[in-house]
C-alpha cells in the first residue's frame, strides 16, 4: 500500500507541475470535458442547444455572433470527445511550451474565429452561385474542436526548430487537405482556413518567423517527409468510411454497413448506361462489392502505398518508382472513370447541371496522387539504395505474368460459362471489354454502367477475386525487393558480403563508408578482395581502397582498372592512402594529393603542455557544465533522445545554403548501423548539446580503429564541446586498448603539396579546380577550419590521394567529384558555387 500510494504521490506531484507549467492547456481540457458532460458526453448536445452552440451559415445570418467560438467547446459523440480530449493535451501543451500561454490562448480562439467566419463566407459565396456542396451542408450545424487545434499548432509552428516546423506545417496541412478531399464537411472546410490562419497569425506572433520559402532538408527529414505524405494520403480515404461524405476511393465499402444487397436482376433493369440516379448508383456499387474479394481490391492498392512508405523511410529507390507508379495509376484512373469517359458519350436526356458537377469534383480526385507521384519524382536523388537489377527484374516480370494469367483465366472461365454463367449470354468481345475492369478498384467504377453480373459459384469467384490476387502479388513480391533481398535469391546479398570482407580486414580508415547507400560493388574473382564504387556519368569513383584482405593490393587495382575500362569508365581511385603512388607511377597513372588524414594513437593520448591548453580549457568548461559524455549507438538511445538528434542535425543543415553533402560525408541515416558508435554530449537535464559518430576498423573480426564521421553540435551550445566528445572518445579507445584513432580526412583540404606526376599542367589545374571548390564551399562546410580544428589534437598527418590514368578525363573527374559529394545541386546553386557567393 506504501508503495502505491509513493506513487499515486508522484504522479499528482507530475501532473500538478505540468497543470502550473501548462494553464490554457490544462483550462481548456477541463472546460471541453466539463462542458461535455453536462450536455451529454455520449451524443453531444441536443437540439436546440446544438442550433445556439453550433456554428454554420444559418445560425451566424441568425445573429448567433458567438458561434464561432462556442463551436470550438463542444465534441457530437463521445468518440470524438475522447481523441478532443487527448489532441488538446497533447496539441494545445504542445503550443504552450514552444509559445507560452497567451500566445496559445490568443492563437486558439482567433484561428479558430478566423477559419470558422471565412469558411462561411464562401458557403454563402457558393450557394448564390447554386453550386451543389453548398447547398447541400448549407442547413449543417458545426460542433468541431479540431478546428481551433489545427489553428493553433500551426501558429505554435513558427517558434519550433527547424526540424518540427516543417513537419508540423507539412503534415498538419496535408492532413487539413485529406479531410476536405475525403470527407468534405463544412467543419473540414473551415478547419483548412483555420491552419493556413495559424500559419500568418505564428508569422506575427514571432516576426523573426519563416513563412515563404523553403528551409534547407537533409536528406533524412526528405525521406521521412515524403514517406509521411504517402502514408497520409493512402490512408486518407479512411475519412471517407468513418464519415458521412460519400466521395472518397474507400467510400462504397461503407455502404455494406447500410444497405443489404439488391437484386442483380432489379439492378441491370433500372441501370442503363448514364442513366444515373442517386438510387443506381448506390445500388450498382452494392452488387459491386458485394464480397470479400471486391473489399480487398478497394482496399490493396492504398496497402500497396503503405508498403511503399515503409521502403522510402529506408531511402529505397525501387519503394519510390512503386509509389509513383501507383499514384500514377491512380490519377489515371481517376481521369479515365470520373472525367473522360462521362464527357466522351452523351448523357441521358434526364441527367442535369448536377451531373456534371458531381463528374468535374470526382475528376479533381486525379490531381493529388498526380502531385504526389511528380513530388516524388523530383526528390528522387534522395533515395539512394538500389535493390539488385535482377531483383527489380523479376518482380516486374512476376507482376506481368500474373496479370495476363488471370485476365486469361477469368476470360477462359467466362467463356466457357458464358450461357450459363451470367445474367445474360455473353460473347467473346464481353468478356475482354470487361476483363481489365476485374482489376480496377470498385470505387472508380461506381458510374459505370454494368452490362452483365455472374450467377454460378464458380464465375462470382472468378468475377470478383482475380483483381485481389494480382494486387496480393505486386504487394508480396514488393516486400523482399525493398528489403534488399528477394525469396529467390540464394546465398548472401552484395551487402552482407561486404561487411564480411570488412570485418576480415585490410582496408583503410574510410572503408566502412563502402556500406552507405549509393555504392556499388566489385569482388575480385581471384583473392576476395572489393572495392566500393560509384559511377558518375562515365567516371567510377571508389570510396577508398580495396579491403577483404591484407596488402600488397596491387593486383585487385589492376583488375579492377580493367573492369572499368570494360565498362567504358574511367576509373578513379579517391582517397586512397599515399604509400601507393609508387604503385600508380608504375601502371602510368598520374596522382594528386586531395586530402590529409588525421590519425591519433590513444595508447599514447594525453593533454599535457602548452600545446593542449584549448583541449584542456573545453574539457574543464564541459565539465563545470555539468555536461557528461555517454559512449552509446543510435538503437540504445530512447525516443527523446533520437528526436534531439534529428533536432539538431535538421538546424545544422537549415543553415547552409548548399544542399547535404554525401559520399564520403555521413548524414544522420548512417549513425543508425548497429556497428557505428556515438559519443553524446548531454547536460544535467539531458538535453544533448553534440554528438559525434565513429566507424569501426576491423582486423580479423576485432575492432582495431575508429574513424569520426558525423559532428552536429546544438546551436547555442557551450564553446568546446566537439573538442570535449573527441578528448572523451580517444579517452576511451586508450583504455579499451584500440590501435588508432583517425579523426578522418576534411575534403578537399590539405596542407601537403600535390604529389604524382611531378606537378604536370594538367594536374596542377585539376589542383586548382579542387583548391577554388574548397575556397567556394568554405563558408558554407568549412572544410579548412575542420581541418584546423583537428590539427589542435596534435595528430599525426598522413596525405590521401587520388589517382587516375588518363590527364585528359581531368574536367570530367572534377564534374563528377561535384555531383558525388553534391548530387541535389541545383543550377541557381551551382552558379553561386562558381560565382563564389556558395
Amino acid at each position: 500500500m506504501t508503495a502505491v500510494t509513493a506513487w499515486l504521490a508522484r504522479v499528482a506531484r507530475r501532473t500538478g507541475t505540468l497543470i502550473a507549467t501548462h494553464p490554457f492547456t490544462a483550462a481548456m481540457t477541463a472546460l471541453i470535458l466539463v462542458l461535455a458532460l453536462a450536455t451529454g458526453p455520449i451524443h453531444g448536445p441536443r437540439r436546440p442547444l446544438h442550433i445556439w452552440l453550433g456554428t454554420g451559415p444559418g445560425p451566424l445570418v441568425d445573429g448567433h455572433w458567438w458561434t464561432p467560438v462556442t463551436s470550438v467547446l463542444f465534441t457530437d459523440n463521445l468518440a470524438e470527445l475522447i481523441v478532443a480530449l487527448i489532441l488538446t493535451v497533447l496539441l494545445v501543451g504542445a503550443a504552450e511550451q514552444l509559445m507560452g500561454t497567451w500566445r496559445t490562448a490568443v492563437s486558439y480562439f482567433a484561428t479558430a474565429i478566423v477559419g470558422t467566419v471565412g469558411g462561411i463566407a464562401l458557403q454563402l459565396l457558393a450557394s448564390t452561385t447554386g453550386e451543389m456542396w453548398a447547398r447541400n451542408v448549407h442547413n449543417l450545424v458545426v460542433l468541431d474542436v479540431f478546428t481551433a487545434l489545427g489553428g493553433t499548432i500551426m501558429a505554435a509552428s513558427a517558434f519550433a526548430g527547424a526540424l518540427w516546423r516543417r513537419r508540423i506545417r507539412v503534415l498538419t496541412v496535408l492532413i487539413a487537405v485529406m479531410y476536405v478531399l475525403y470527407s468534405g464537411m463544412p467543419s473540414d472546410v473551415y478547419r483548412l482556413l483555420a491552419v493556413l490562419a495559424g500559419l500568418g497569425l505564428g508569422v506575427l506572433l514571432r516576426p523573426g518567423a519563416r513563412l515563404g520559402g523553403w528551409v534547407r532538408s537533409s536528406h533524412h527529414e526528405i525521406r521521412v517527409l515524403l514517406a509521411s505524405a504517402v502514408t497520409i494520403t493512402a490512408i486518407g480515404p479512411v475519412i471517407g468510411l468513418l464519415t458521412t461524405a460519400r466521395y472518397g476511393l474507400l467510400s462504397p465499402i461503407a455502404l455494406l454497413f447500410t444497405s443489404d444487397v439488391p437484386d442483380k436482376g432489379s439492378v441491370l433493369e433500372r441501370c442503363q448506361a448514364f442513366a444515373v440516379t442517386r438510387q443506381c448508383v448506390h445500388d450498382l456499387t452494392i452488387e459491386r462489392i458485394n464480397g470479400l474479394g471486391p473489399i480487398l481490391l478497394s482496399v490493396l492498392p492504398l496497402l500497396v502505398l503503405l508498403v511503399a512508405a515503409y521502403g522510402l523511410l529506408r531511402g529505397n529507390r525501387f519503394a519510390l518508382w512503386l509509389a509513383v507508379s501507383v499514384n500514377a495509376l491512380l490519377a489515371a484512373l481517376s481521369a479515365l472513370y470520373f472525367g473522360i469517359l462521362p464527357l466522351g458519350s452523351a448523357p441521358h436526356p434526364h441527367v442535369g447541371a448536377r451531373y456534371w458537377e458531381v463528374t468535374a469534383i470526382l475528376a479533381l480526385s486525379a490531381l493529388l496522387p498526380l502531385a504526389i507521384a511528380i513530388l516524388l519524382i523530383a526528390f528522387r536523388q534522395h533515395f539512394p539504395v538500389r535493390p539488385p537489377a535482377r531483383s527489380v527484374r523479376r518482380y516486374v516480370l512476376t507482376v506481368v505474368i500474373s496479370g495476363v494469367v488471370l485476365a486469361a483465366l477469368y476470360v477462359l472461365v467466362g467463356y466457357l460459362q458464358k450461357d450459363t454463367g451470367f445474367t445474360r449470354p455473353l460473347d467473346l468481345s464481353d468478356l475482354l471489354d470487361d476483363v481489365l475492369e476485374r482489376f480496377v478498384p470498385v470505387s472508380f467504377l461506381r458510374r459505370e454502367p454494368v452490362q452483365y453480373l455472374p450467377t454460378t459459384p464458380l464465375a462470382i469467384f472468378v468475377y470478383r477475386n482475380i483483381g485481389t490476387v494480382f494486387w496480393l502479388f505486386v504487394i508480396i513480391g514488393a516486400i523482399p525487393v525493398m528489403r534488399g533481398r528477394a525469396s529467390w535469391r540464394k546465398g548472401t546479398s552484395d551487402a552482407t558480403r561486404v561487411r564480411e570482407l570488412l570485418e576480415r580486414g585490410g582496408g583503410d580508415p574510410i572503408s566502412f563508408m563502402a556500406t552507405w547507400p549509393g555504392n556499388d560493388y566489385w569482388f575480385d574473382p581471384t583473392d576476395g578482395r572489393a572495392i566500393a564504387y560509384r559511377v558518375v556519368g562515365r567516371i567510377a569513383i571508389t570510396t577508398g581502397g580495396p579491403f577483404g584482405a591484407h596488402p600488397p593490393h596491387d593486383r585487385s587495382i589492376d583488375r579492377f582498372a580493367r573492369f572499368c575500362d570494360d565498362n567504358g569508365w574511367t576509373p578513379v581511385f579517391y582517397s586512397v592512402d599515399a604509400g601507393l603512388e609508387p604503385l600508380f607511377e608504375q601502371m602510368g597513372w598520374s596522382t594528386m594529393v586531395v586530402a590529409e588524414e588525421t590519425v591519433i594513437r590513444p595508447q599514447q593520448w594525453e593533454t599535457t603542455g602548452k600545446k593542449w591548453q584549448d583541449v584542456r580549457s573545453s574539457i574543464n568548461r564541459a565539465q563545470r557544465a555539468g555536461i557528461r559524455a555517454e559512449w552509446t549507438t543510435y538503437q540504445a538511445l530512447p525516443l527523446s533522445s533520437a528526436v534531439q538528434l534529428s533536432d539538431i542535425s535538421e538546424q545544422w543543415v537549415a543553415e547552409k545554403d548548399l544542399p547535404e553533402m554525401g559520399f564520403t560525408l555521413g548524414g544522420l541515416d548512417e549513425l543508425r548501423d548497429p556497428a557505428v558508435m556515438l559519443m553524446l554530449a548531454i547536460d544535467e537535464s539531458g538535453r544533448i548539446e553534440g554528438v559525434t559518430s565513429w566507424l569501426p576498423n576491423y582486423r580479423n573480426g576485432l575492432v582495431i580503429g575508429w574513424t569520426l564521421d558525423f559532428m552536429r553540435r546544438r546551436p547555442g551550445s557551450i564553446n568546446g564541446v566537439m573538442e570535449f566528445l573527441i578528448a572523451e572518445a580517444a579517452t576511451r579507445m586508450r583504455d579499451e586498448g584500440v590501435e588508432f584513432m583517425s579523426l578522418s580526412a576534411a575534403p578537399l583540404a590539405h596542407t601537403a603539396s600535390a604529389g604524382g606526376q611531378g606537378g604536370d599542367g594538367e594536374a596542377r589545374g585539376m589542383d586548382r579546380i579542387l583548391n577554388f571548390l574548397s575556397v567556394s564551399l568554405e563558408p558554407v562546410y568549412g572544410f579548412r577550419s575542420l581541418l584546423k580544428f583537428k590539427r589542435k589534437f596534435q595528430p599525426e598527418l598522413h596525405p590521401l590521394i587520388m589517382a587516375y590514368p588518363d590527364p585528359v578525363a581531368l574536367p570530367a573527374i572534377g564534374i563528377a567529384l561535384v555531383r558525388a559529394y553534391l548530387p541535389q545541386l541545383s543550377v541557381r546553386q551551382a552558379v553561386a558555387l562558381a560565382s563564389g557567393r556558395g
